[in-house]
């Protein structure tokens, strides 16, 4: 039997009432989210709020055994210095470059102590540096990796040691936002394609490995701060250009629970031929 008309009207306010707490949530997480800063790599603001699985390499860990034996080392584009700060022991002489003014603030608090040098650098080439002046270089998802610059740099011998990002990463996500993307756009950063120019830079390529890995977002806040703080996945993101996808996007969650994209990631080391240089 069809309802009271009271019965229709509690129904019609429970639902009201529960739309109106779903907007306060959303309201809450993304002001929260708008407004913490991103400053520095460090993303242990989503502790509990969203998850990534790691690659099954290490790259801190192989990062640091190789940091360890080197004499002179460059960390390029290092972000607020928080991986290479993490080495149990750095070389002698290593510097790390990085572009974004509050990255270089942080990086050069983080690493100045630890006796790294942090330049300010463009990110463009040239590097600020001599020829073969480092016998390591490194680089944690560059967002390009400049291979003419980098084989300048190293020494006869040396090694260049880097995870990057891979290609169509997190575009589940992307997608939602930007939607379908083409072809050249989800297979740009192929791994083969930096085997390539490596080669082309005159470096012997010793190790490539890819591997494609599970990433969750647990709420709407998550979202926000990750699209602010990885800028070129959305570029130009902002909450209130995005508010519609945003607030479609909350409800996804809410209802369906954790949004689910896959990361890419690819480690390549790479060696420029010759013979170390042994110090006078």
């Amino acid at each position: 039997m069809p309802g009271t008309p009271e019965d229709t009207s509690a129904a019609q306010a429970a639902q009201s009432a529960q739309e109106a707490a779903r907007s306060a949530r959303f309201d809450a997480l993304v002001t929260e989210a708008d407004t913490v800063s991103v400053a520095g790599w460090d993303f242990s603001w989503l502790d509990g709020r969203a998850t990534e699985q790691r690659p099954s390499w290490g790259y801190a860990r192989a990062m640091g055994e190789r940091l360890g034996r080197a004499g002179a080392a460059l960390d390029i584009q290092t972000g607020g210095g928080e991986v290479l700060a993490a080495a149990p022991k750095l070389p002698p002489l290593t510097v790390a470059t990085e572009s974004w003014p509050p990255n270089i603030a942080r990086a050069t608090a983080l690493l100045h102590p630890l006796g790294a040098a942090v330049v300010a650098d463009e990110d463009e080439p040239p590097l600020p540096f001599g020829d073969a002046a480092f016998d390591l270089v490194v680089s944690r998802h560059p967002v390009t990796t400049w291979w003419d610059e980098i084989a300048r740099v190293l020494t006869p011998g040396g090694t260049y040691f880097s995870q990057q990002v891979g290609p169509a990463s997190v575009f589940e996500l992307v997608e939602y936002f930007l939607g379908p993307q083409p072809p050249q756009v989800r297979g740009s950063r192929d791994p083969e394609q930096a085997r390539a120019a490596a080669g082309a830079a005159g470096l012997e390529v010793v190790d490539l490995r890819f591997e494609r890995l599970r990433t969750e977002f647990f709420d709407i806040g998550a979202v926000v701060y990750f699209l602010r703080k990885v800028i070129w996945m959305v570029p130009g993101f902002t909450v209130e250009r995005y508010r519609p996808q945003l607030a479609s996007l909350h409800r996804l969650i809410e209802n369906e629970g954790p949004f689910v994209a896959h990361t890419t990631r690819f480690l390549i080391e790479a060696r420029k031929p010759g013979r170390p240089v042994s110090p006078a």
